[in-house]
């Protein structure tokens, strides 16, 4: 948890009811949440308080991301595990249009491991495709939230037409996008440009060793 010393009651207790609500539900407020939790005047007011806090370094926004509102502990950064992702077959995700919400646990990691930590999420591997890629199953792939990647970038990918994810590198060929596992004995994934929608971009990966 982000602590701070200072003055101003106020954003001590914006501060300490994002806290809250990222512990309870697993994401950011939104600033109509905070004016709400905090019974403030305006929406104005949070806003001003958070800017004040972003300058303080307590926290981070990404500019025009509804909720994106990341606590920064000395040289830490939360970043929420939203669940599962398939290193193997794709596996269903319930809810297709927006599978990267809700939280399981929020994980606090050096700025080393994962850079400034702007808009990154987590996820738990299922299966083994990318084990040349020295990512097993079990392990957790910190994902940068991002809709763009270079051929050989390892991605979370959206398979519309199935409604699933996996996790590949990505080639774009002459007439499909080849998804490659890392794994010999693993055939790639063949896919229309159309059907491909990538959902973030790996980099870091967390392994336990005792499981």
């Amino acid at each position: 948890m982000v602590t701070r010393t200072g003055v101003n009651r106020t954003r001590d207790r914006i501060l300490k009811f994002i806290q809250s609500f990222i512990a309870e539900k697993g994401y950011s407020p939104s600033v109509s949440n905070i004016v709400d939790g905090c019974s403030l005047s305006s929406p104005n007011l949070v806003q001003y308080h958070l800017n004040v806090l972003e300058k303080e370094g307590v926290l981070r926004r990404e500019p025009g991301v509804f909720r994106s509102i990341q606590l920064v502990q000395g040289n830490n950064v939360e970043v929420p595990l939203l669940g599962a992702i398939a290193a193997g077959t794709p596996i269903p995700v319930p809810e297709s249009d927006n599978w990267v919400s809700g939280a399981e646990e929020v994980l606090g990691l050096t700025r080393e491991l994962v850079g400034d930590g702007k808009n990154l999420f987590a996820l738990r591997v299922r299966g083994r495709s990318m084990i040349d890629a020295c990512v097993m199953d079990g392990d957790i792939v910190i994902l940068e939230a991002t809709q763009t990647a270079l051929d050989g970038d390892m991605v979370a990918v959206w398979l519309k037409d199935e409604h699933e994810v996996t996790l590949k590198r990505i080639y774009r060929e002459e007439n499909h996008i080849r998804l490659q596992p890392a794994n010999r004995q693993i055939e790639p994934l063949y896919v229309d440009p159309g059907n491909v929608e990538i959902q973030g971009r790996v980099v870091a990966v967390i392994r336990k060793l005792a499981r």
